[in-house]
């Protein structure tokens, strides 16, 4: 039985679906698929209104879980009834972590199961619901691995879609992960370069940093031992557009001075925790590779790659900050992901991958598709992108250097606005 909420203007329904694990096995075993479908109490009888599907970024992150229609959700609220995916694995749709895959039974068992939680399973729960819900087509908004999804979707099923918006999120549809992560590793390092012309004592504090944990040994609030690949994890903020400012903040409180001398504070390592945590979200490490893998195995892709940038080295004197990649070392490391590393290990190699694009398919394509293209992105590389957008069908791009990977926190009312005119305008 669904239930349904109305408070701050806002009316929340809860689904939930029994779905198969594998979609060419309709019979066999099922999973629970969780979406909460949102619309404004403004709307009287939000069943008159079209259906708008938000495909959430990740892998690994469950659909938002809104207080209040605020940002984008405002803004599409205006026009749509919404639904909320959580994706499978994620949220309450069958949660996929160190809890419950031994259920899977050992790594080997655990990796074939997570085989089934890429964007073709994704988009596949998508139109079974849509088609339990009794719709007949829908939009969609995918943020940045929503936008992976949105490329899937487009090729499997596009005569379900109504329009395709798309935000940070116009995968290469082509390359393998090795190309994907050399191009994140140059805009990393371009992003690096700007950050600490902005605030270069923050480039002397990171080498202070290293140069202390040389001969002193801090730990993270959780108890692992702190070390400089941790250290470099505080890159996640330059993707940000006004997050990657409060990196300077971390910085300017680094070092403390205690009894025993100066030492990390605890405000410090409490922030490398925060971006190092992978307790809600495990299948971001688990998957990440293989949202790039189309047949080969990745083989610890971003791992391999950083041999080619030096200046990523945590052996360097003052590394470069990494970003949006997973090392093997993160499950060894990480007491929540420790359990899963043989299940990473299996993954990695394994090397029967489908295909997640239709090339022809996508060519061809008549849904309209507006899509922002961030310039500066440091996670989805503008010129795979473009190349995207020109391989695809009745797409429009708006690329722009006002906004960086995460631009839809920081307008994401006026972001959404826009895609959607331009949807409206699409050849």
């Amino acid at each position: 039985m669904n239930t349904t909420h109305v408070f701050r203007s806002m009316r929340s329904t809860e689904h939930y679906f029994q779905l198969p694990l594998d979609h060419e096995i309709p019979d066999g075993e099922a999973i629970t698929v969780f979406a909460r479908e949102i619309s404004s109490t403004e709307h009287a009888d939000p069943s008159t209104l079209p259906w708008l599907l938000y495909l959430q970024g990740g892998p690994g992150g469950q659909s938002p879980r809104p207080a209040s229609l605020t940002g984008w959700l405002a803004e599409a609220a205006k026009t749509f009834r919404i639904l909320l995916l959580d994706q499978r694995g994620t949220g309450l749709s069958t949660p996929a972590n160190r809890q419950s895959l031994p259920v899977r039974g050992d790594g080997a068992a655990q990796a074939a199961y997570l085989t089934h939680f890429r964007a073709d399973s994704i988009v596949r729960d998508a139109e079974a619901i849509r088609e339990a819900l009794g719709i007949t087509s829908w939009s969609t908004f995918g943020q940045s691995y929503g936008g992976f999804c949105t490329l899937t979707y487009l090729s499997l099923a596009p005569q379900a879609l109504d329009r395709c918006l798309v935000t940070g999120g116009l995968a290469s549809i082509t390359a393998d992960a090795d190309t994907v992560y050399r191009a994140t590793y140059e805009r990393m390092a371009e992003r690096n370069t700007e950050y600490f012309d902005w605030y270069p004592r923050d480039r002397e504090i990171l080498g202070e940093i290293v140069a202390h944990l040389a001969h002193t040994q801090e730990h993270l609030p959780d108890g692992r031992a702190l070390t400089v690949p941790l250290v470099q994890m505080l890159g996640m903020f330059l993707g940000g557009n006004t997050r990657v400012h409060a990196l300077h903040y971390v910085f300017e409180g680094a070092f403390i001075n205690t009894p025993g001398g100066k030492r990390l504070s605890d405000t410090f390592l409490s922030a490398i925790a925060e971006q190092a945590d992978r307790t809600t979200n495990p299948l971001y490490a688990l998957l990440h590779e293989s949202i790039y893998a189309q047949g080969a195995a990745t083989n610890w892709s971003a791992q391999r790659v950083l041999d080619e940038f030096p200046a990523f080295s945590p052996d360097a004197a003052v590394p470069l900050l990494t970003g949006e990649m997973v090392f093997s070392w993160y499950f060894e490391d990480d007491a929540v992901l420790r359990p899963l590393e043989e299940t990473a290990r299996v993954l990695a190699e394994h090397e029967g991958w489908g295909q997640l694009y239709d090339l022809s398919v996508l060519a061809a394509n008549t849904v309209p598709v507006a899509a922002a293209v961030y310039a500066h992105d440091v996670y989805v590389d503008k010129e795979l992108s473009l190349q995207t957008a020109a391989a695809v069908g009745n797409m429009r791009v708006w690329e722009t250097d006002e906004f960086h990977h995460d631009g839809i926190g920081d307008d994401g009312s006026g972001i959404f606005a826009r895609l959607l005119k331009m949807s409206y305008e699409t050849r």
